[in-house]
């Protein structure tokens, strides 16, 4: 993929009248909506004694309501245009080890990955298959805004970063996998682009030339899955409570 038009529109996923009018204009402007990344995060690392409430009230707006918002109104668009379209949000694989140190960051990342499975269970459930939500995570840090103050107290560190551009990569790459393949995966951009594109050399990547950047995730994950999967038991719908209720 190349070219194409970008229209950036300022947007503060705290307020949803603020969404509202994220999608109003890109509706507006192209017609229609493919798909949805949601990169916007707020971060703060420390301990659960370190981190104060506002500062974890901030992270839940960001990551988790403001992602919620985002897709709820994405899911409205389609409802109304036809199922088919993509969703991808930036969120890790669930493990333990990623809660230690930022347990406050954690909840909300991991609250994220679990829209990515229940979301992509909705959908299989409901016979949409143009429809595919997937969650992405770095497997060696990238050069984010995130990574600027840790570089800036100590230059050495640049050799364990990517480019930003392995992300935008493998990105692509999940928009254009077929949905089954994708829908409800929590992915890593180098093993994603390593197992299903064939990528072997990353050296192109390296924020410092001939570096070969520490990874930083496990190699292998938990099973989520259980041997009961498939057994729902009784199915509750508090939508259709509520109405026989009323």
């Amino acid at each position: 993929m190349a070219g194409g038009t970008a229209v950036a529109n300022p947007v503060d996923v705290r307020l949803p009248d603020s969404i509202f009018m994220l999608f109003s204009r890109t509706l507006d402007i192209f017609g229609r909506l493919d798909a949805v990344v949601y990169n916007a995060g707020a971060i703060w690392w420390a301990s659960v004694e370190k981190t104060n409430l506002g500062r974890f009230k901030l992270m839940q707006e960001v990551n988790v309501e403001g992602c919620y918002a985002v897709v709820q109104k994405a899911v409205e668009v389609w409802r109304e245009r036809g199922w088919k379209g993509r969703v991808v949000l930036v969120s890790p694989p669930i493990y333990s080890r990623f809660f230690r140190g930022k347990t406050a960051y954690a909840m909300g990342k991991v609250g994220m990955s679990v829209l990515t499975k229940g979301l992509a269970m909705d959908w299989q459930r409901e016979g949409k298959k143009d429809m595919a939500i997937t969650s992405i995570w770095p497997a060696a840090a990238i050069e984010s805004a995130a990574t600027q103050q840790s570089t800036a107290q100590n230059h050495e560190t640049r050799k364990d970063l990517r480019k930003a551009t392995i992300f935008g990569d493998a990105i692509l790459e999940i928009l254009q996998a077929p949905a089954q393949t994708v829908n409800g995966q929590l992915l890593l951009d180098e093993d994603f682009l390593r197992q299903h594109c064939g990528v072997t050399d990353f050296s192109k990547y390296s924020l410092v030339d001939r570096a070969i950047p520490r990874r930083i995730m496990p190699k292998e994950f938990p099973v989520l899955e259980v041997a009961e999967q498939e057994d729902e038991g009784t199915r509750v719908d508090s939508t259709v409570l509520r109405r026989s209720k009323l």
